[in-house]
């Protein structure tokens, strides 16, 4: 099971441009649609030269964040 940290990382890496350290979390993260969903943008970014290609992979690893964010629940501690 993954934890929310690493879609928190994911998002911030990807907002503010940190390519290094998102190819570090695609490495690192036990979510292998995740690690995909990085593996292509930067792929895309990098190496096509179709800036459309490149927007929808960002909007792609983007949604995928978004929605594994919102399906993940969230660590309870009981008293």
């Amino acid at each position: 099971m993954m934890e929310i940290p690493d879609y928190d990382k994911a998002l911030y890496f990807t907002l503010w441009g940190q390519w290094d350290d998102l190819l570090v979390l695609m490495v690192r993260t036990n979510d292998d649609i995740l690690s995909k969903k990085i593996e292509t943008f930067l792929h895309a970014f990098h190496y096509s030269r179709d800036d459309q290609q490149i927007m929808n992979n960002h909007d792609s690893l983007l949604h995928y964040i978004d929605h594994a964010m919102s399906y993940t629940p969230i660590a309870t501690v009981d008293y």
